[in-house]
């Protein structure tokens, strides 16, 4: 990460099973956003169609074509894009992440953390690789939604050198608390940028909160949405980042073969 970006996280509430209807919603914002500057866009976990179960692997179809057209996007709009999708594999599918920056797929991340409570690991298949992107706009670790419950995923991407992690969720309703305390203690255990993207609504029987976030390496809340569809927006300084990193040294200060 060369030098400071505005990024924004691009909360809405999913119309379940409608790719058509989220993709118009997706497209438009991401044009408004790209003309306010925006160079790194997140979107929420499984943005397309969220987690229609009974129709996912027919849903799943449709992914390379989106992934093309995110592609197509990116390119005439000059920014980085990343969100979840279902990609299809065999009789189930994987929860992938793609990083698209510019017109090129940067890398993609299948969701290691499959949540049982809400039946995942019936549906999807497990990723066994984590990934660390380079991009136009600095080195990208993707976590996704149940994935922030596991520290030790967002420590490897940072010491792997990510300069920001982006979290892609749909993180529901009654466990608002642990969202908001999980990604500031991520930003603040790796002294990175994080910015998560949640949804937020009804979708399908799921109550969702929003409160997508940017947050600093500081653990500083840079910019938040509320329980409706919004997008903040917040400039990332990577000069902030390395003085912080210079001041309290916990990187140089690890000890890992102790761990």
């Amino acid at each position: 990460m060369q030098k400071a970006i505005k990024a924004a996280a691009v909360q809405f509430n999913i119309a379940l099973g409608n790719i058509d209807k989220n993709l118009s919603y997706v497209t438009a914002k991401l044009r408004e956003l790209a003309q306010d500057g925006v160079e790194l866009a997140v979107l929420p976990e499984m943005w397309s169609c969220g987690f229609a179960y009974r129709e996912l692997n027919q849903l799943a179809q449709r992914t390379p074509v989106l992934v093309r057209q995110l592609q197509e996007l990116s390119r005439e709009l000059s920014i980085v894009i990343v969100g979840s999708l279902p990609e299809p594999h065999g009789e189930k599918v994987y929860n992938t992440a793609y990083v698209i920056d510019r017109g090129a797929v940067a890398g993609s991340y299948r969701k290691m953390h499959l949540f049982s409570l809400m039946n995942e690991d019936r549906h999807l298949d497990r990723g066994e690789r984590h990934l660390v992107a380079d991009t136009s706009v600095g080195r990208i670790g993707v976590i996704i939604c149940y994935d922030l419950r596991f520290p030790e995923l967002s420590r490897r991407l940072a010491v792997e050198g990510a300069d920001i992690i982006v979290v892609p969720g749909e993180w529901p309703k009654p466990r608002e608390e642990h969202w908001r305390t999980l990604l500031r203690a991520r930003a603040i255990e790796n002294q990175l940028f994080v910015i998560a993207a949640n949804t937020c609504g009804m979708v399908g029987k799921l109550d969702f909160f929003g409160y997508s976030m940017i947050i600093g390496p500081k653990g500083e809340m840079l910019a938040e949405a509320g329980y409706d569809n919004g997008e903040p927006t917040a400039l990332l300084d990577p000069a902030e980042a390395k003085q912080w990193r210079e001041s309290i040294t916990c990187f140089q200060d690890r000890r890992p073969e102790c761990y």
